[in-house]
């Protein structure tokens, strides 16, 4: 389903920084009215203060400051954000966080803060936001995945195994909801030139591979909007992201070999 951005109702998660936070701004560009949630207040009023000063045709912006892993917080941001624009035609569920270390050197407590964030998280405010989209207009759920959602690697174990999650219940959510109208958009990026290794739940060790050649958040939220525009299914934004995933596909014993040196 086509859809214009003019006026869209939009709540996006994790929108104090990195990834999140260039969505909401490329969107309140284009004129979408965006409810901005996050738990850090500065950050996020920083955000709001940058797209208020777009001026022009840009659309409205609310923040609300709350922690999406929170029942109560979801509760509230919807209503928020109903209260504020009239009601929610787009989810943009991105929030998220990683670890890096070995799954060995690690406890229990580091697997469910990670699937707490990135996938519970998004799972429970999508059910949630589903009576809000039916009366939405041209409705659509963007749940920001990731290539490691494809294909795991060493030393992020927990991260990938929720990314797999969050895909699964992307593709298995996409056909429920098509009866609905409700489509569903799942965004794989590849490395990303965010903050995202600034707040990791837990670090043991360096980052075992380049981020140099990472994709500006800005480039990546572009098209994350026209995608959102055009109804697509999925969205890798980038050539490399996509090499990789397909890579991994056809070569995976290959690709086994090539990250032992990163275990």
């Amino acid at each position: 389903m086509r859809r214009s951005i003019p006026g869209l109702r939009a709540l996006v998660t994790g929108a104090s920084g990195g990834l999140g936070r260039a969505i909401a701004i490329e969107l309140a560009r284009q004129g979408a009215n965006v409810m901005l949630l996050a738990r850090r207040e500065n950050e996020l009023r920083k955000v709001a203060d940058e797209i208020s000063k777009l001026g022009g045709s840009a659309g409205r912006v609310e923040i609300f400051v709350g922690d999406v892993t929170s029942p109560t917080a979801r509760s509230a941001v919807l209503e928020a954000t109903k209260a504020a624009f009239g009601g929610l035609d787009l989810l943009v569920n991105n929030a998220g966080a990683g670890a890096i270390g070995r799954f060995e050197a690690a406890d229990a407590d580091r697997l469910r803060k990670i699937f707490e964030l990135n996938f519970f998280a998004a799972a429970e405010l999508t059910r949630e936001a589903l009576p809000f989209l039916k009366a939405g207009r041209a409705p659509m759920i963007v749940n920001i995945g990731s290539i490691l959602g494809h294909r795991a690697t060493p030393q992020n174990s927990e991260y990938c195994a929720s990314k797999f999650a969050l895909r699964g219940l992307s593709e298995a959510l996409r056909v429920e909801l098509q009866p609905l109208g409700i489509d569903l958009l799942l965004v794989t990026p590849g490395p990303t030139g965010t903050d995202f290794w600034d707040h990791l739940v837990d670090r043991q060790g360096e980052i075992p591979w380049t981020t140099r050649m990472a994709m500006p958040p800005e480039r990546v939220a572009a098209k994350v909007v026209r995608a959102i525009t055009r109804g697509q299914r999925e969205l890798i934004p980038s050539f490399r992201a996509g090499l990789f995933v397909r890579f991994s596909r056809h070569f995976p014993k290959l690709l086994d070999r090539i990250m032992r040196r990163y275990a």
